[in-house]
């Protein structure tokens, strides 16, 4: 493949990516690594079949924190720092992604959602706080629709309900995924923050092709929206990849901005709607004004 035409294709799929291809050199460390804070104790959880790593920073309130595709926790770098000066962060490498290896089962939002709530029940919570960015708000989404008895608070960034909630451009780009893309990838900062954590930095291809066998699929979990119980948070960005109007209507099926909220708030619902302006959607997950927004909504 010309070098032309993936750089093309991989600006094409950043919706799943921390950042640009061009925005770092594959000699600088993952995005965000540095700047987290040394994990008060980590490992491998045997939920759900499979073992999922994790790491936990910080005390107080459990928070489980999700990533975006192909990347690992680390990409929230000064945002779960931020985070643990108050909560019990709870990073999660997802199936394939970072230290976690892709096994031998289909990947689907539904098994990654309940590889979650049994994590939760595994590390001796009853419920937890769920934040997750992109591939991993969709995550924690399908987590509050099918484990709600797990989840206290959902904060959902930079994530659709459907697949349409998506820019036609960045939508298509994700369905080209597949693990014919490794090679082309070898050396872009995506390929340099899986291969600094992996276990087996051979398993490459393999995350490729879990994630193109569904993260280009349809779906519209639009009818299942209203009934999420878990009081929510949704961020975007004012140039995300998610589709403003998008944004706007989720917040309304979870009963948001109907009626004007009143002088002391009494129309108001336990949700809330933040656009995060000048800043776009693989910029977000480690603006400090993300983890500011989500301090306020969880401070509530």
């Amino acid at each position: 493949m010309l070098r032309r035409t993936f750089l093309s294709l991989t600006t094409a799929l950043l919706p799943l990516l921390a950042l640009p291809v061009h925005s770092q050199q594959p000699t600088q460390p993952a995005q965000g690594a540095a700047m987290l804070p040394a994990p008060s104790k980590s490992g491998y959880a045997p939920v759900n079949g499979v073992e999922v790593y994790y790491a936990v920073f910080g005390e107080g309130e459990p928070l489980v924190l999700l990533h975006g595709g192909l990347m690992n926790m680390g990409m929230f770098g000064p945002v779960l720092a931020k985070l643990a000066e108050t909560r019990q962060v709870i990073g999660v490498d997802l199936q394939a992604h970072g230290r976690t290896l892709p096994f031998d089962r289909p990947m689907t939002f539904e098994a990654l959602a309940t590889d979650i709530a049994e994590l939760i029940g595994w590390l001796g919570f009853e419920r937890a706080d769920i934040m997750g960015y992109s591939f991993g708000g969709i995550t924690a989404l399908r987590t509050a629709i099918d484990h709600p008895e797990v989840v206290d608070k959902l904060i959902v960034v930079s994530a659709p309900f459907a697949y349409s909630g998506w820019h036609d451009y960045n939508a298509e780009g994700m369905r080209q995924i597949g693990a014919h893309l490794a090679e082309g990838m070898m050396g872009t900062p995506m390929y340099e923050a899986y291969v600094s954590v992996a276990p087996d930095p051979d398993n490459f291809p393999k995350l490729l092709e879990q994630m193109g066998s569904m993260i280009g699929k349809d779906y519209d979990w639009s009818a299942e929206i209203p009934g999420i119980t878990a009081p929510t948070l949704l961020v975007v960005g004012d140039y995300d990849a998610v589709r403003i109007s998008h944004a706007t209507a989720f917040f309304e099926l979870l009963g948001g901005g109907k009626i004007d909220g009143g002088w002391d708030g009494s129309g108001m619902t336990p949700n809330r709607f933040a656009v995060i302006p000048s800043v776009t959607h693989y910029a977000i997950g480690s603006d400090l004004r993300l983890a500011e927004a989500a301090i306020g909504f969880l401070d509530l």
